[in-house]
This record gives structure tokens, C-alpha cells and sequence, in this order.
């Protein structure tokens, strides 16, 4: 394992952006856990919210009902995570001595660019 400088830290910054991904997508279901999140007891769905859940194999978005501009400026805050820990990693493996300057850059700008076309880092 690469890096350190930060104690490995950043990674509290992709768990936090994994999780509010989570929220606002629903998280991925596999097969077996999708019969125990239909029928859970504390949580009630209607049949609309159970065909969805089996349609996308995901956990309900939005539990809270957050009204959609709320939704808009969480999705910035993901994005802003997300670049939040590109950096820091990146960062990290600078300061660390794992990378030179030009493969900071490099890497900076590779995993950037691969974030605005949609991809997770």
C-alpha cells in the first residue's frame, strides 16, 4: 500500500461520498437481500416501492423525501467529495514519495477527467 502521509485519512472522505451516493441512488441489492429489505417490519413499503426495488435491485433514494433543490445541492456536495478525495489522495502519495511531481500531475488530471465523465474514483 501506497501513500500514508495522511495516515490513510482520505479514505473517510470516500466513505463519506459513498454513502451519500447511497442515499441519493439507493445502494445496489443482491439478489438474497432484496426479499429482507422488502419485508422488513420497521420499514412498510407500498407495492409501488417494492416493484421499483425489485425493477433496479437498489434500496429506496431519497428516504427522507429532501425536496429536489435539496437533492441538486447534494449532488454538487458529491461531486465536490468526490474531487475532495482525488486530491487528497493524490496528495498523499506526493508527500508520501510515492510520486514525482509530474506523475501528480499526471494522475491529478487523469482521475479528474474520469470523474466529470462519470466515473467513480
Amino acid at each position: 500500500m501506497s501513500g500514508g502521509h495522511f495516515d490513510y485519512e482520505q479514505s473517510y472522505i470516500q466513505y463519506i461520498a459513498d454513502s451519500l451516493e447511497n442515499y441519493l441512488y439507493g445502494r445496489e441489492l443482491d439478489e438474497s437481500d432484496i426479499e429482507d429489505y422488502i419485508n422488513d417490519f420497521w420499514n412498510p413499503l407500498s407495492d409501488e416501492e417494492k416493484a421499483w426495488i425489485y425493477k433496479h435491485k437498489r434500496t429506496l433514494p431519497n428516504l427522507y423525501e429532501y425536496s429536489p433543490e435539496t437533492i441538486s445541492e447534494f449532488k454538487k456536495g458529491l461531486n465536490l467529495l468526490r474531487k475532495a478525495y482525488i486530491y487528497a489522495q493524490r496528495i498523499d502519495w506526493l508527500l508520501s514519495g510515492d510520486d514525482g511531481e509530474e506523475s501528480f500531475h499526471e494522475r491529478l488530471k487523469d482521475e479528474l477527467t474520469e470523474l466529470e465523465k462519470g466515473g467513480k474514483q
